[in-house]
């Protein structure tokens, strides 16, 4: 069963919501410089469009071909803050960032923020996630997935040894 929400904020995100999903800034600068330096890091991170463009791809420097510029393969979350099944799947990316810990990515973009990104992606329905291999192209997958499917496109198509 997928769920997602289409490109309508349904329900205005409280104060309250905001300040729990909302990162400290030194902090995601840390995740983002940590990547950039091949380090390891254990929880997802939150990406602007020029972060985007220099971990990921650079879709305007290579508008016709996808070139994937990271060292290990990834998971980009497209996601808002008032977004439900974006919220049941948090927990979810977090738990499979530690436990892939070294050998994938999770990158969240929030599409509210990222206005610019989720267009050149043509984001219409949240959560998009993109799951990106180290050879080839990335498959995308509409609304929110469990744990258990997470894990068969990570062991299946993420690290599958060619």
């Amino acid at each position: 069963m997928m769920i997602s929400c289409g490109g309508n904020k349904n329900q205005e995100t409280t104060d309250e919501t905001a300040q729990a999903v909302e990162m400290n800034e030194g902090q995601k600068a840390n995740d983002v410089s940590a990547v950039s330096n091949g380090e390891t890091v254990s929880k997802p991170i939150h990406l602007t469009t020029d972060e985007f463009k220099k971990l990921v791809v650079n879709y305007e420097a290579n508008p016709n071909k996808w070139i994937y510029l990271g060292d290990k393969p990834a998971i980009v979350d497209f996601w808002a803050t008032w977004c439900p099944p974006c919220k049941t799947i948090a927990p979810v990316l977090d738990e499979l960032a530690k436990e892939y810990q070294g050998q994938i990515y999770v990158y969240k973009v929030d599409v509210d923020k990222e206005t610019e990104l989720a267009s050149a992606f043509g984001i219409q329905s949240i959560p998009t996630l993109l799951f990106i291999p180290m050879k080839g192209e990335p498959k995308a997958e509409i609304g929110a997935i469990s744990k258990d499917t997470f894990k068969d496109r990570i062991d299946n198509f993420l690290l599958v040894k060619e």
